[in-house]
């Protein structure tokens, strides 16, 4: 886990950010803590001095601005209460990496949290999510958690290669195996060894490769394609579905025994919609991934920011990367405006829910208003009331009931008497 040193100034001025920082990850330091580690980062008010220019991230209060490290040259991150969203991101975008997970509603830095202790320790993961929601991101980042940062992060995506060439490109080959092999080739599972291997679309392999796959995580040995003899292998499995697995269990499309030997430790990521607090801090993170080259980055305004928050993401991060890179080309600025988002579709209508129950409240009371009059007129007959009415008498007497519930009175005397 990385530390950030703040210091007393950034702990009185921007309390909220470090704050939120800790959710993210990073473990808080202080500079009593002795020396600090190589990695540290530090946090500095403007105007002090930086500790160590490249890792200290320059915090002020006045204006916008966000600048990235480069040169040895500190970051420079500048935004008033009310950017704190895009600040928070911003700042979590520059000290943790752009490529890296960032989050701010409460159950993706749950999420996080979570992913970061299965990181500690070596068993199988299984990340379900819609496509596009940032598995891989999240698998990456269990990656760089673990022991076995050191090593490689292999990534495979089962649904990109035929059933003939999957087989060979995950176990490997011996020169001669098949045609066209004219030479040998190791596969992801040895490539991968000491390190990572990410079987993306899981759902997508074939049944007989299914049952090859379950005995190399039994085993820990591949046998190559043409070979005789198994190689041990030492590789950490994620594997990522953006179906329901165990749904595609029932419907008899993946293995029940591959599933469980899978799913040691089960994660999962939600659709964007979902999650409305993330697109701030994710809205920084693009920009900081594709605009960090530049001197001062493009600031998203809080307009803009309202704009994507209304947006309902059929296309999930994915998309919302594409419109911040979109954005970046526009602006020409130093600030992002709504003028220069351009969504793949408009926005899906959403439903005003006090609206809707309005709405309903409305048919309840001409509905009772019905079954009242028809009553009157059946002289209080609820065989020749529902009859009229085209409904059965259960649903007649479900109605009353409910009427009753909300203080409507419409039985057979009342009615009666109303004719």
């Amino acid at each position: 886990m990385r530390s950030i040193v703040p210091s007393a100034a950034v702990l009185r001025q921007k309390y909220a950010l470090v704050s939120s920082l800790r959710a993210q990850g990073f473990a808080i330091g202080t500079c009593e803590d002795g020396r600090p580690a190589a990695q540290d980062l530090f946090l500095v008010a403007e105007g002090e001095v930086p500790p160590a220019a490249a890792r200290t991230l320059i915090l002020g209060d006045e204006g916008r601005q966000a600048i990235a490290f480069g040169d040895g040259n500190p970051a420079r991150l500048s935004y008033t209460a009310d950017d704190a969203a895009v600040g928070a991101g911003f700042a979590t975008a520059l000290l943790r990496g752009p490529h890296e997970p960032v989050a701010a509603d409460p159950e993706s830095l749950a999420l996080l949290a979570l992913a970061e202790r299965v990181a500690a320790s070596d068993i199988t993961v299984l990340i379900n999510g819609p496509t596009g929601t940032g598995k891989e991101v999240l698998a990456r980042a269990i990656h760089n958690g673990s022991t076995r940062r050191e090593g490689p992060f292999v990534a495979l995506n089962c649904a990109a290669l035929p059933e003939t060439m999957l087989e060979a490109m995950l176990f490997g080959h011996q020169k001669g195996a098949f045609t066209g092999a004219s030479s040998g080739g190791q596969g992801f599972f040895r490539a991968a060894h000491g390190g990572t291997l990410l079987l993306d679309e899981i759902a997508e392999m074939p049944l007989n490769l299914q049952a090859k796959l379950l005995r190399v995580l039994q085993e820990r040995e591949v046998v190559p394609i043409g070979g005789t003899m198994p190689e041990k292998v030492d590789v950490r499995v994620i594997a990522c579905a953006n179906r329901d697995l165990q749904g595609e269990v029932t419907a008899g499309r993946f293995r029940a025994d591959l599933y469980y030997r899978l799913s040691v430790f089960p994660l999962t990521t939600k659709a964007l919609a979902e999650r409305p607090g993330d697109i701030a801090a994710l809205s920084a993170a693009m920009v900081v991934r594709h605009a960090g080259g530049r001197g001062a980055m493009p600031w998203i305004s809080n307009e803009a920011l309202d704009a994507l928050a209304s947006h309902d993401w059929p296309g999930n991060v994915r998309e919302l990367e594409n419109v911040i890179q979109r954005a970046l080309l526009l602006c020409g600025g130093r600030t992002i405006d709504p003028e220069h988002l351009i969504f793949d579709r408009p926005a899906a209508r959403r439903v005003d829910v006090e609206a809707a129950g309005t709405l309903s409240n409305i048919v309840q009371i001409h509905e009772f208003a019905a079954i009242r009059e028809m009553l009157a007129e059946c002289g209080g007959s609820r065989i020749e009331t529902a009859k009229r009415l085209g409904i059965s008498e259960r649903t007649l007497r479900y109605r009353l009931a409910k009427a009753r519930e909300q203080g409507e009175s419409i039985d057979a005397g009342k009615a009666r008497a109303s004719a």
